[in-house]
């Protein structure tokens, strides 16, 4: 894998695009949390497929679905990120964070499993705590029936597993992520199954958009505060935000996350770092800026890509 372009700030955080051994291009990246040093926190967000095929009304990563990514791919993305910070693969950083959850729906290409079964034994690296982001899409119970499994006998009481819901109206979280998707009712199941002991609380995301409901009550018919928190961010700019008039709710994100926690939720807030949206490493797609040089937007990709020459410090795995 050849990293040929570059955008952001190595003290906050960085995009890279590599071009893969078929020369097709795959994005990924690495971000800091200001104003811890990276031995505290390193987050790495790792791409699962090339292009989407759930087209979430705000996220740049979808058009045209074409495949998965395999393994070696997905691998490569960590190795690259890690041989540069790390030439000895030893990571000491306190939580280091591997996330599955820039391009693709990682439920829907079974490599991630096998990479996550792998990533405990290539790196030494005691902080590791892998994160899935997932929409739940229908007909990939075997996917998590196994990532079931793999957490129970890889990563007892540290792995990060999200569920991106966004709103608890039904028809508008349709629209929001049209894909065929489990209902609520089955996500509350199997998050009952999948904590357990000292296990992380499993996480149900909620990018607040002014337009999209968030009932506590209709979550508790569901979702046991014992079992789930509630992570609240904002809709971040991106293309397809502004194209279907997306926006972040504005002070009222506050009463919804005073709300949740009258209703016995765990609530965190995640403002989004400023920064890292003009990067462009919150969310969005810059291998999709890269093809079409779009022109900048507001608020999002306005660090330009910085072509890179030379072969990415890990080469091909």
């Amino acid at each position: 894998m050849k990293v040929v372009a570059v955008a952001g700030r190595d003290d906050v955080a960085l995009v890279y695009l590599a071009e893969r051994d078929n020369g097709r291009l795959v994005e990924f990246t690495e971000s800091l949390q200001p104003p811890l040093p990276r031995e505290q926190k390193w987050v790495l967000t790792i791409s699962t497929l090339d292009g989407c095929p759930v087209r979430c009304r705000f996220c740049d990563a979808g058009g045209t679905p074409r495949g998965r990514l395999s393994l070696e791919d997905i691998l490569s993305q960590i190795d690259t990120m890690i041989v540069k910070r790390f030439p000895d693969r030893r990571v000491p950083v306190k939580k280091f964070k591997v996330q599955f959850a820039r391009m693709g729906e990682p439920a829907l290409n079974p490599h991630v499993l096998e990479a996550l079964q792998a990533l405990p034994g290539l790196y030494e690296a005691p902080g590791l705590i892998p994160s899935l982001s997932s929409v739940a899409p229908a007909g990939t119970d075997d996917f998590f029936e196994k990532l079931l499994r793999i957490k129970k006998e890889g990563y007892p009481g540290g792995f990060q597993l999200q569920f991106s819901i966004h709103t608890t109206d039904e028809k508008l979280r349709d629209w929001l992520m049209p894909v065929k998707k489990w209902p609520l009712e089955k996500i509350a199941d199997y998050g009952a199954k999948f904590r357990e002991g000292k296990d992380k609380k499993v996480t149900l995301n909620f990018a607040l958009a002014e337009t999209l409901p968030v009932d506590p009550d209709a979550l508790l018919r569901c979702f046991s505060p014992d079992v789930f928190l509630i992570k609240i961010t904002p809709v971040n700019p991106t293309f397809q935000a502004a194209r279907h008039g997306i926006t972040s709710r504005g002070p009222e994100a506050g009463e919804v996350a005073a709300g949740l926690e009258r209703a016995g939720y765990e609530v965190r807030v995640s403002p989004g770092e400023p920064e890292e949206n003009r990067i462009g490493s919150n969310c969005g797609m810059y291998v999709t800026e890269y093809r079409k040089q779009r022109s900048p937007m507001a608020g999002s990709y306005t660090y330009g890509l910085r072509k890179v020459g030379t072969d990415s410090p890990s080469g091909s795995r």
